[in-house]
């Protein structure tokens, strides 16, 4: 079973994007020049406006998930894995971590990129607010 999610979001000045283990999408409009995991802010979703069932889906422990990042014509994939611990209750942020740690804004786990691995031209136009982002989440289990 495959369940998608979509999250439009936009890019900030202060992108830095040289998080080592976290990427995180957030509500929020403004970005401090220390929130160095942030990807994207003003985001129409966090992990807890997800749907019940794509919420159901990644607490599999079989759960893979995909995040397909899209800026103008530059497209990321990041790989991670949901676990049946994920708690997806946070109100404002979303973060992907390599690590196994999980709190109420973690997505998913054990990913194969965090900001830092993020593409310099894809951090490029996360860099300017006036680009949109498009963030399709994809769960399979």
């Amino acid at each position: 079973m495959e369940i998608i999610s979509i999250i439009s979001a936009y890019g900030h000045k202060n992108v830095r994007a040289t998080h080592e283990s976290t990427l995180e999408i957030t509500k929020e409009s403004q970005l401090l020049k220390r929130g160095n995991c942030i990807i994207a802010v003003s985001a129409d979703k966090s992990v807890a406006d997800l749907r019940p069932e794509f919420k159901e889906n990644l607490r599999n422990e079989n759960a893979k998930m995909t995040m397909l990042i899209e800026a103008g014509e530059v497209v990321e994939v990041v790989k991670a894995f949901g676990s049946p611990m994920l708690i997806l209750t946070h109100p404002k942020d979303i973060v992907v971590r390599k690590s196994g740690y999980i709190c109420s804004r973690t997505l998913a786990i054990r990913a194969d990129k965090a900001a830092c691995d993020l593409s310099r031209k894809l951090v490029e136009k996360l860099r300017s607010s006036k680009q949109k982002v498009k963030i399709t989440l994809t769960v399979r289990v």
